[in-house]
């Protein structure tokens, strides 16, 4: 059995010698080939390398493509900080929709366009060249909750969800449209699995969190589920109050934050 077989087998219920090993290791894994991080985020090559070099290393079943949360926000033109040895940051002081009128302004860009997107597409392709057929390759996209924080600033956006619904609405239905064409863009090159990381939704309790993020990230699950990919969607932080709706999405891999036990996830599905 293939580490890829081994995946998709327990995505579809089927019995596996071992559980699959799917950690993320995005520092850990330039770390295992000397490469600051700086360059794993913006070289595919370096990304590629490390990934496929922890994979070997310690037994992982896959590889992946994500590797910081400002990819979709640095092509819409966001202001981001990149550091030589962690993750690259939103400048929420410079926010790219301070001025909430920007973004009727926004279109959604092609991934395909030589910006940071381009960059992961590239990675999705030299991942089935590497290992195609014996790794599950993963890509990724932000979830609404997230790429809304990215581009409005986090606090400022939970006080829109007072403020503001509507604009909330606007926004996170934006986010699903280009997260969509981006998620697109990576099965076309080669992911198996989509990552969707929507992090910020951690923060809200369960009426906004049912009334504002589920249904978008609803459609953004059922949309990657149309590009026939299973979805992983990873939430940090204290996910209890939320995760009766988290189970209802259909995901086909949840992860979970040490705040919230399996027991509970258990008991809420």
């Amino acid at each position: 059995m293939t580490s890829r077989e081994r995946v998709l087998g327990m995505i579809a219920g089927r019995p596996a010698d071992r559980l699959p090993l799917m950690p993320i290791t995005m520092m850990l894994a330039a770390d295992q080939i000397g490469a600051k991080y700086r360059a794993y985020v913006t070289d595919h090559r370096v990304l590629v390398e490390a990934q496929v070099r922890t994979a070997e290393r310690f037994g992982l079943d896959y590889v992946s493509c994500i590797s910081d949360p400002a990819r979709e926000a640095a092509d819409l033109g966001a202001a981001v900080r990149f550091f030589d040895d962690q993750p690259p940051a939103i400048d929420e002081g410079r926010a790219l929709l301070a001025d909430k009128r920007t973004l009727a302004g926004l279109k959604v860009p092609d991934p395909a366009s030589g910006g940071r997107m381009l960059d992961r597409l590239k990675a999705a392709a030299l991942f089935r060249e590497r290992v195609g057929g014996q790794l599950l390759i993963e890509g990724w996209v932000e979830g609404p909750c997230a790429e809304g924080a990215d581009l409005r600033g986090l606090n400022t956006l939970m006080l829109d969800f007072f403020d503001d619904p509507g604009f909330v609405r606007d926004l996170f239905a934006f986010a699903v449209e280009m997260e969509l064409a981006f998620a697109r863009a990576q099965v076309e090159a080669g992911a198996e699995i989509i990552g969707v990381g929507d992090a910020a939704s951690s923060l809200v309790g369960p009426r906004i969190y049912n009334e504002f993020v589920w249904p978008y990230q609803g459609r953004l699950v059922e949309g990657i589920h149309a590009l026939g990919s299973p979805v992983r969607l990873h939430i940090c932080g204290d996910t209890r109050p939320n995760l009766e709706r988290m189970g209802r999405l259909g995901c086909e891999i949840v992860d979970l934050d040490f705040l919230a036990p399996l027991a509970d996830a258990r008991a809420a599905g």
